[in-house]
């Protein structure tokens, strides 16, 4: 089993295609969890940059990553006044679903997507989160 699908690593590369279809839908201006080889944005933020720490603007994407981090990267979408697509495991019996996810638009993903170009499917189901922007003009 490649180190892909283990727990060695968190990060899950967003499929070209999928994003491509989300991104027709939405616009996005800046992926806030990315690196030179995979950000999806012309404007992203990288590990070292800490998008945790960093403004969010515009219509933003987030594919987080997947391990104990992925409450912080979801409290914070949903702090922020921009609207916010986050891809992640579709984990509804854990608390920061519950917390940061259900009351938002929940889009869950048939079958299991096959990550960052790799031939085997996902170990586990995914689901979109779409998180609007509560200011003037952004939706709720």
């Amino acid at each position: 089993m490649s180190v892909h699908f283990s727990s060695e690593t968190d990060l899950w590369a967003t499929p070209q295609v999928f994003f491509d279809g989300l991104n027709k839908e939405f616009g996005f201006t800046l992926d806030v969890c990315a690196n030179a080889d995979n950000a999806k944005c012309a404007e992203y933020y990288t590990k070292e940059e800490d998008g945790l720490s960093q403004d969010w603007k515009g219509v933003v994407w987030m594919n987080p990553p997947y391990g104990r981090e992925i409450s912080k990267w979801m409290a914070k979408a949903n702090e922020v006044d921009c609207t916010v697509v986050c891809l992640v495991p579709a984990r509804t019996d854990t608390q920061w679903w519950h917390d940061y996810c259900i009351q938002h638009e929940v889009r869950f993903i048939k079958g299991r997507l096959k990550f960052g170009g790799h031939k085997n499917s996902a170990p586990f189901p995914s689901a979109v989160i779409i998180i609007k922007a509560h200011g003037i003009g952004g939706g709720e």
